[in-house]
């Protein structure tokens, strides 16, 4: 078993120390030199007690630094372990509350866009609406001003009597205001296409004639049936012709006679078909 360092240099301190004594004492016996050395041996033997005490307590210091920075790194370690598994912990929740909150900002997006879906349907009913209302009080608007209208205006048959007279008598702008205040207060009534047929009368006079052929074209179409029909569509077809539109007349002409064929007006576009030089017959499609 080998001994610890202290323990060998204290005994070889007292190996040392026995050997001189021995050694000497044949020479000297009990000298002064001997008592000396005994003296000697003595401190180094208590120098060498106190130096192994000292480092006894330095051991014993360093042992407990040893161990107290032992037990800090331990504790150290262990905060860093903790430490990790927390943020480790924290990582993974704001993971998950990361992915969670992404899926609630998507069912937001897609809650809104269904919602600017019915607010763009909503705002569509609500323009139609306002629409429909709008022409519902503009048709209402108009039907109660043409009342009030009615309301004053002359009895249909002394209106249409006094625009005649005046026609005949020669006051065209007097003829046409009445004629006209006629169609807008009774556009329906069955002189209502006589009125047209007479103001167009006026602009053919007054050589109007584009206007001429618009009124004209009022009774031949919405007053087929009246007793001016036949001759409103005999002069919308000279009218075209004065405004040069001989192919357009030509072809009114025919149509006239194509309806109309025993009437005074049929004989008249006759005529006036021969001096163009042009046939009576109507053309067919695709000739």
């Amino acid at each position: 078993m080998t001994m610890p360092k202290t323990s060998r240099m204290h005994a070889g301190a007292s190996l040392l120390a026995t050997t001189l004594l021995f050694s000497a004492l044949p020479a000297f016996g009990a000298s002064k030199e001997i008592i000396q050395l005994q003296t000697q041996v003595q401190q180094l033997q208590e120098q060498m007690s106190a130096m192994k005490q000292s480092f006894d307590e330095r051991m014993g210091v360093m042992k407990n630094l040893v161990e107290q920075n032992t037990d800090a790194s331990n504790k150290t370690t262990a905060a860093i372990t903790a430490l990790q598994n927390t943020l480790q912990k924290q990582q993974g929740d704001s993971a998950g509350k990361v992915d969670q909150l992404s899926g609630q900002i998507q069912a937001l997006n897609d809650t809104l866009d269904e919602l600017k879906v019915r607010l763009a349907k909503v705002s569509k009913q609500l323009e139609d609406m306002q629409s429909t209302q709008q022409s519902l009080a503009a048709s209402q608007q108009a039907a109660q001003a043409q009342a009030q209208a009615q309301a004053q205006a002359p009895p249909p048959d002394v209106l249409y009597a006094n625009a005649l007279r005046d026609y005949n008598g020669g006051k065209n702008d007097l003829a046409s205001q009445e004629f006209s205040d006629y169609i807008k207060f009774y556009p329906n009534t069955d002189l209502a296409g006589n009125a047209y047929f007479y103001m167009a009368e006026l602009q053919f006079r007054a050589g109007n004639y584009q206007q001429a052929v618009t009124n004209y074209d009022q009774v031949v179409q919405n007053f087929p049936s009246g007793n001016k029909a036949a001759a409103a569509q005999l002069k919308k077809g000279f009218a075209l012709i004065e405004l040069g539109k001989k192919d357009d007349g030509v072809q009114e002409l025919r149509h006239l006679i194509q309806r109309y064929p025993k009437t005074n007006e049929a004989t008249q576009a006759r005529e006036r078909l021969r001096k163009l030089g042009a046939s009576t017959a109507t053309t067919k499609p695709g000739e």
